[in-house]
């Protein structure tokens, strides 16, 4: 039995500390490599978003957009045309060169390229019927000349041609695209800025703005669909209203959601009345309902009034406006629920201090318990802003019309007929990236409070 107890190997602190890191670099590579799955989707759209074709196949992480030579030359060609680096334009009286490589057989000399400043109208939808001046019209093209030709390792004949434009009117424009033609034998190689597409079997390399400088050359996609959208009553920019509209909605209801399911939560929690637990089934009730059952009978509320007494009373219908979309999301059972776990979470000796020293109730709520909610109300305020954010069946049962009244989500899906239609996916894309980027945001600041917020809803009642 002795020389059994010798053969026991006890181990040594260095290998239990060593076997301790090892476990916790193993949960630490699998929760990177589940973020990565998860959030994965995420930061491919954001990077093909950035292309001038997003759905291109194969798909691919490098783009011209991500090139810093692209972003010198983009910078350099927007004060060239008149305008600043990040963001450029064409000037008057603005002279801008640029350069293009070619290659073609040893057979066959390569042509002079035939450069072109289009009539190029400005995107899809409304932005397309815009009358907005041509920068072709102003533009002038200056003799294409050859100016290096070289024979490459290969045998190709690669020959280098400059040319330039030339401002001549007097109007400053946003844009200025480039057509740059050869014939079919002769191969595209290089240009001082990467064109954004290649069309015609690879004869004609195309450009939507060479002066835009760095920022609308990077984010092409972004930039049309900040100025492409445009209101037709207000001429603003419908994208940047439903922004303001979703974050004006979202407030609307954190406030509401907060003051009203904390006081509910506190009289649920902490008062004694009459019918507190047949409110307390109801509130439960109101959980389970999911909101497609109810939407026809809240929607002939919103449009009549309750039983009709509103155009009983004189008032109007409450559909297609905001008053009737925060009235009926003020606040909704899940918050009174989560606002009444946490209130009785807390000891009752707060509330009979607060007595003794003669506080009334409204007091205590207002002094004692509200102060100690602060963590729960953060939760629930970044919970409602989220769900609002994202929300997108009932505001489009209640938002009708006109565009300038959408939040985010249901302007997002006027894209479908402006951009799908044509198989332009680059703003769609770029829209939905805007779109998650608060909710991002937030997740990643107040992370903290979203767990608490999820952990709220588990605790004993």
């Amino acid at each position: 039995m002795a020389d059994e107890n010798l053969n026991i190997r006890t181990p040594r602190p260095a290998d239990t500390t060593r076997r301790r890191w090892a476990r916790a670099a193993s949960v630490y590579v699998i929760l990177l490599a589940l973020s990565m799955l998860f959030t994965g989707p995420f930061l491919f759209a954001t990077l093909s978003s950035l292309k001038d074709n997003p759905t291109e196949w194969p798909p691919r992480l490098s783009a011209p957009q991500l090139s810093p030579t692209n972003w010198g030359a983009a910078w350099r060609l927007g004060r060239e045309g008149g305008g600043g680096g990040w963001f450029g334009a064409f000037s008057p009286g603005a002279r801008v060169g640029f350069s293009v490589t070619y290659e073609a057989a040893p057979d066959s000399a390569p042509a002079v390229p035939i450069v072109k400043v289009p009539r190029r109208v400005p995107g899809a939808g409304v932005g397309a019927v815009r009358l907005d001046p041509f920068a072709s019209d102003d533009a002038q093209v200056s003799e294409v000349h050859e100016t290096k030709r070289e024979t490459t390792e290969s045998g190709m004949v690669r020959a280098t041609y400059e040319f330039e434009i030339t401002h001549t009117g007097t109007l400053t424009y946003e844009k200025l695209p480039l057509d740059v033609e050869v014939p079919l034998y002769q191969k595209f190689v290089s240009a001082t800025l990467a064109p954004n597409r290649l069309e015609r079997l690879g004869r004609v390399q195309s450009w939507n703005n060479i002066t835009g400088g760095v920022m609308p050359y990077v984010f092409y996609n972004y930039n049309r669909v900040f100025r492409e959208n445009y209101s037709r009553t207000t001429g603003k920019s419908l994208f940047a209203t439903w922004i303001r509209n979703s974050f004006l909605l979202s407030a609307c209801r954190v406030i509401t959601t907060v003051i009203i399911a904390s006081m509910a939560g506190y009289a649920l929690a902490r008062l004694n009345f009459r019918g507190r637990h047949g409110l307390f089934l109801l509130t439960l009730f109101s959980m389970m309902i999911p909101g497609q059952v109810t939407f026809i009978s809240n929607y002939l509320v919103l449009r009549d009034g309750i039983f009709g007494l509103s155009r009983l009373f004189g008032g109007g219908s409450l559909v297609n406006t905001w008053t009737g979309y925060i009235a009926s999301t003020m606040v909704a059972g899940s918050a009174v629920f989560i606002m009444k776990q946490f209130f009785e979470s807390l000891p009752h000796d707060l509330e009979e201090s607060a007595r003794i020293d003669g506080a009334s109730t409204i007091q205590t709520f207002l002094r004692i318990m509200v102060p100690l909610a602060r963590p729960s109300l953060a939760a629930l305020a970044i919970l409602t802003f989220q769900g609002t954010w994202n929300e997108f069946f009932w505001p489009l049962v209640v938002i009708t019309s006109p565009p300038d009244k959408y939040p985010l989500t249901i302007g997002l899906l006027n894209f479908r007929s402006t951009y799908a239609v044509a198989f332009d996916w680059g703003p769609m894309l770029a829209g939905t990236v805007i779109s998650a980027l608060p909710i991002a945001v937030l997740f990643i600041v107040f992370q903290r409070y979203f767990v608490e917020g999820i952990s709220f809803t588990g605790i004993k009642g």
